[in-house]
Parts: structure tokens; C-alpha cells; sequence
């Protein structure tokens, strides 16, 4: 039995990928929303390293973690979207095993990595809002790169594990992943081996990832409250609220989303699609909106940059 198991397992050289379960003519209609989105995605969040990376006052750790995050977003959403959007108008919908793997690693990595970064971003404003005096002392350079270097360390250590324990299944079941990527539970759906050690490991792997960056998010968050409002000013308190808005908003939606497709049975694979759209491009796409329209920094600083270039502009038009 072992034999067969091992022989079916390296049979599979691809797999194909459903994708969403609707007519035919609503595939064009599919990939344009896509499309769309995911120029807004590149557009935005290029857009907002660029700002953070030319703009000298925005060399704080807010902006440091904020650069990050669209880093990570960028790539994230650039690992999913693409492929998508070949297989609206692929016949076949196939992806590689090689690209199966890759696709799996290389989105958990930084899906991890984004939720330990939102429980530093989390901090900084605690340590901004409760300890005003003290944050640039204690919100160091060094601190905030190791933040980040240790957020990206967590992925890449969930990712390989995931990936690994993932991927020494069996596939004899069938080659079709009902979803629009690979992603660990519909690969277990299609799986003929014994599924324990990957659910021990997706769920030791949940609770070391959500459990920890809620806590961190919540606990500060209710520092921040407790804290604003003590002041006396409305204006102040209104000031306050507004830095801390955005960041939980995006963590609302990210933490929403990824509860209901990690945490929550598995017995709705349309809606985890619908679900999975939440992360993988909804959330993206606000993120370098939600921060930069609530900014006043981003906004100055953008209004800086069209100034110059409308300058730059106007200087060659003159010269010609």
C-alpha cells in the first residue's frame, strides 16, 4: 500500500486549478475586476514606498512598518493574482507541481509575516500613544529592524513547515483543486494519505500565529483607549483615534478573513474562495488607500511629489 501511495505521489507532476464555479461568459468579467484590482494594488502600493522612500519626514517607524507592509503586499498579492487571471482564459488551468509549491511557500511566507508585522504596527502606536515622551528612544532603528527581520523570520519558518508537511502527501485522489490557488486546504481535499500530522501542524501553526498578534493587537489597543480617553481636548482625541483607525480597519478585515478560512470547518469551499479574495487582493488594494487618504503626512508629502514632477513638466515644455 505504501508502494502505490509513494508511486501515485510521483505521478503527480501538476495540478489543475477550478478556480470559481460560474458560467462561462462571466470568466471576462472574472479576469477585468481582477485586472483592475490588481493595477490598483501595484499602483498604490509602489506608490507608497516611493513616498516613504523620498520623502525624508517620513523616516519614522510608523512609515518604516508602513513601507514594509506594502512591500509585503505587493508581493503577496503578485504570488496569487497573475495565475489567476491566466486561468480565466486557460482551457487546461494547470500549474506545475514545481509551482504549486512555490505558489504555497511564497504566499505563506508573507501572509505570516503580514500578521506579525500588523502586532508590531500595533505596538508602535501603543508605545506613540501611551508613551509619547519616550518613543523615539524606545521605538529605535534597531528595534523596529529587528520587528521586521523577526516577522519575516516567523513566515519563512511557517511557510516551510506548511509547505513541507504539505507536499509529502499523496495526490492519488484526484488532480483538481477546488480554488483559484494553491492553498493547503484544498490540497488536503484531494489528498489520499492520513491528514494528522498536517492538521496537528496547521493548527500548533494557528495558534502560535493568530493567538499571539491578537493578544499583542488587543492588549494595546486597549492601553491606546484607556489612554485617549483621558484627554481632555476633543480635537486631541480625534487626532489619536485617527492614527489607530486605519491600522484596525485592515486588521479587522485581514483577521476576519483569515478566521474564517483557517479557523472555522471547512464545509463551504465557495465561500473560502470569496473569503480568500479578502486577503489576497481586497485587502491589499485598501491598505495604501486606507493609509494614505486618513494621512496627512502621505498626503503632503504626494502633494510634494505631483509639484515637483508637474514643475519638472512644465520646465521641458518650455524648453521645447
Amino acid at each position: 500500500m505504501g508502494d502505490r501511495e509513494t508511486s501515485n505521489h510521483s505521478e503527480v507532476t501538476d495540478f489543475i486549478l477550478v478556480g470559481f464555479r460560474v458560467r462561462l461568459e462571466l470568466h471576462i468579467l472574472l479576469f477585468l475586476l481582477f485586472l483592475l484590482v490588481y493595477a490598483m494594488i501595484l499602483l498604490g502600493n509602489v506608490g507608497m514606498m516611493a513616498i516613504i522612500m523620498t520623502d525624508p519626514h517620513l523616516n519614522t517607524p510608523m512609515y518604516f512598518f508602513l513601507g514594509n507592509l506594502s512591500f509585503i503586499d505587493l508581493f503577496y498579492s503578485s504570488v496569487i493574482a497573475p495565475k489567476a487571471m491566466i486561468n480565466f482564459w486557460s482551457k487546461s488551468k494547470s500549474i506545475s507541481f514545481a509551482g504549486c509549491v512555490t505558489q504555497l511557500f511564497l504566499f505563506a511566507l508573507f501572509i505570516v509575516t503580514e500578521a506579525f508585522l500588523l502586532a508590531a504596527m500595533a505596538y508602535d502606536r501603543f508605545i506613540a500613544i501611551c508613551n509619547p515622551l519616550l518613543y523615539s528612544v524606545q521605538m529605535s532603528t534597531r528595534l523596529c529592524s529587528q520587528l521586521v527581520a523577526g516577522s519575516y523570520f516567523c513566515g519563512c519558518i511557517s511557510s516551510v513547515l506548511l509547505t513541507s508537511v504539505t507536499f509529502t502527501l499523496s495526490f492519488c485522489a484526484s488532480r483538481a483543486i477546488d480554488h483559484f490557488y494553491c492553498d493547503y486546504r484544498p490540497l488536503q481535499r484531494i489528498s489520499c494519505s492520513d491528514l494528522y500530522i498536517l492538521k496537528i501542524v496547521s493548527f500548533f501553526l494557528c495558534s502560535i500565529i493568530i493567538l499571539p498578534t491578537i493578544i499583542v493587537i488587543i492588549v494595546s489597543y486597549m492601553y491606546i483607549v484607556s489612554t485617549v480617553l483621558k484627554i481632555r481636548s476633543t480635537e486631541g482625541r480625534k487626532k489619536a483615534f485617527s492614527t489607530c483607525s486605519s491600522h484596525l480597519g485592515v486588521v479587522s478585515v485581514l483577521y476576519g478573513a483569515v478566521i474564517f478560512m483557517y479557523v472555522i470547518p471547512d464545509r463551504f469551499p465557495e465561500l473560502s474562495k470569496v473569503a480568500s479574495l479578502c486577503y489576497t487582493l481586497v485587502t491589499p488594494m485598501l491598505n495604501p488607500l486606507i493609509y494614505s487618504l486618513r494621512n496627512k503626512d502621505v498626503k503632503e508629502a504626494l502633494r510634494k511629489i505631483l509639484e515637483k514632477k508637474i514643475f519638472l513638466f512644465n520646465s521641458i515644455l518650455t524648453l521645447i
